[in-house]
């Protein structure tokens, strides 16, 4: 009525936006023709839409391993804060990992492969040196037709999810975005020789959904970035999984990639603030919750406490008498880069620190201390556990910091702000709802010995890389709907099979149903967006 228009004429502008719309949904459109109605409007709050994890059905005892290797009670489940490790057999690979996670994800969430225009893999896990493990995930699209879709496999250490999340919403809120989502995959099998290694490994892959209008938003902005040149951990010996590993220097690059990163990050915030009409200094106290890229737990609790410390060290004036830096004077004198192993500085902030663990972190930290190093889905695994350990109103409106490492080195610290949002039936509660059961998965796995442990880590270092080989472990011991490596023939090419979901029914029958269901619910959903975009501007 604003513009004049009558009924009739409503209903012709309506029936307009409906063909713009419908024309936006298109799975097979040419590059280029996304309509005007979609381009007036560029994605909002791009970010994490739907999340799905999956971890091995298998798992060590960290206390059992302790006897095993022979070394004193409590190295590993209290030095390193570990407690359970879980393991692949033969008959898993980073391909068949990153296929049971996406298949998952897209029958959890009901959307049709159709609706996927970017798919990027993060994997330090390279079983080819040209083919990319995304190209094997195609196999999950073939159904649907859709070719149509961006994206390959990137590679540095631990940080290749985070790199793969990035261009996903780079990708989204760019001018080459077609109005579909992005999947983003992270997996990884951390496996060590023997030795004071192994117990940091573990497996997994976590994939997530990326697009406008997220519950979990990325911070636009808001993201430090510290790289450099290292020889921490690294892999050159192309026939084997094993790393070579620095130790020492590894934690050294990770607390100073931490520092640089927080800081470049608090400069940026600041400055925002400062355009905003703010003059307020950025602390942990700005972070509902802080998630870390988790080698081991223990390192995670002594991060949170870095990240103190160089609160404590960059206030003017820090409060030394009462408050969190109580009893912290004698360390305000203290270089930041003499501090890495200064085992002082780190039980003063660790004890100062230990009620911000408690309220920010330690939640994060279920999937890596029950599990172990997944390598690039750690920190996306510990971004999980926080979400299925509260409720969608204890994380509406929260920022949750995330820092990101990958040895060699690159690594980065940003935000996602979780929207406000947090009613029943929300994107927020269903993507809650969706991880609510993560630690009754972790429960369901089978705890094997650790000398039951240690043959199948023999297997994989004897048998890696075979050709013409058909793998020896046991599918009934997988979890219904895992993809598992049925033979390696003698040209290397991997084949796969599922499990079935359920022993009564063919899986296929269900997959059509899942996917016809999708279809109408992405479209349902983007025909809404584009009307009420049609009435807001008009």
């Amino acid at each position: 009525h604003r513009h004049s228009l009558t009924p009739l004429n409503h209903y012709a502008h309506l029936t307009s936006v409906l063909k713009l719309a419908r024309s936006c949904l298109s799975p097979f459109r040419m590059p280029g023709s996304l309509p005007a109605v979609c381009e007036a409007a560029w994605p909002k709050d791009v970010g994490i839409m739907a999340v799905e994890v999956y971890v091995p059905s298998q798992y060590v005892e960290q206390a059992e391993l302790e006897e095993f290797d022979g070394v004193g009670a409590g190295k590993y489940t209290v030095g390193l804060g570990q407690a359970r490790m879980g393991f692949c057999s033969d008959r898993e690979d980073i391909s068949s990992l990153c296929l049971t996670v996406v298949q998952r994800l897209m029958e959890h969430s009901g959307l049709s492969y159709q609706s996927v225009g970017r798919l990027e893999v993060g994997t330090e896990t390279i079983i080819d040196k040209s083919k990319s493990t995304k190209t094997v995930l195609m196999q999950l699209f073939e159904e649907s037709g859709n070719t149509d879709v961006d994206g390959v496999d990137t590679t540095n250490a631990c940080y290749g999810g985070t790199a793969a999340l990035f261009n996903a919403v780079n990708w989204v809120e760019s001018s080459s975005w077609d109005g579909r989502y992005a999947l983003v995959v992270a997996g990884d099998i951390a496996v060590y020789a023997t030795g004071g290694a192994r117990p940091t490994g573990g497996a997994g892959a976590v994939a997530m959904l990326v697009g406008p209008n997220a519950p979990l938003a990325f911070e636009r902005g808001l993201r430090g970035t510290h790289m450099r040149h290292a020889y921490d951990f690294y892999k050159p010996d192309m026939v084997s999984e094993y790393p070579v590993v620095d130790g020492k220097l590894s934690i050294q690059c990770y607390l100073s990639a931490l520092d640089r990163c927080y800081s470049i990050y608090r400069n940026k915030i600041h400055a925002q603030w400062q355009r905003e009409g703010l003059d307020k200094r950025c602390s942990l106290a700005d972070f509902g919750f802080m998630v870390f890229h988790s080698p081991y737990c223990k390192l995670v609790q002594k991060s949170l406490a870095r990240l103190m410390l160089n609160d404590f060290l960059c206030h003017p004036s820090p409060d030394t008498e009462s408050g969190p830096f109580s009893g912290l004077e004698a360390f305000r004198d203290v270089k930041i880069e003499d501090t890495y192993f200064d085992r002082d500085v780190e039980k003063a902030f660790m004890k100062a620190s230990s009620e911000a663990f408690e309220n920010k972190t330690k939640a994060s930290l279920l999937i890596s201390n029950q599990n172990g190093n997944m390598y690039t889905p750690s920190v996306y695994g510990c971004l999980a556990s926080v979400l299925a350990q509260h409720t969608p109103q204890q994380l509406a409106g929260q920022r949750i910091g995330v820092f990101s490492y990958g040895s060699g080195f690159a690594a980065t610290l940003y935000s996602i702000k979780v929207t406000q949002d947090a009613t029943p039936g929300s994107s927020l509660d269903k993507l809650v709802s969706s991880l609510c059961d993560l630690q009754a998965r972790l429960d369901s796995r089978k705890k094997v010995s650790p000398d039951v442990f240690a043959q199948n880590m023999k297997l994989r270092e004897e048998t890696h890389h075979l050709a013409n080989y058909i793998p020896q472990g046991s599918v009934e011991e997988l979890f219904p709907g895992t993809w598992y490596l049925t033979r390696v023939d003698e040209k290397h090419r991997r084949q796969y099979a599922r499990r079935s979901v359920s022993d009564d029914r063919p899986l296929e029958a269900g997959l059509l149903t899942s996917s016809n269901a999708a279809e109408v619910c992405f479209s349902n959903w983007y025909l809404f967006h584009m009307i009420l975009m049609y009435f807001h501007n008009n």
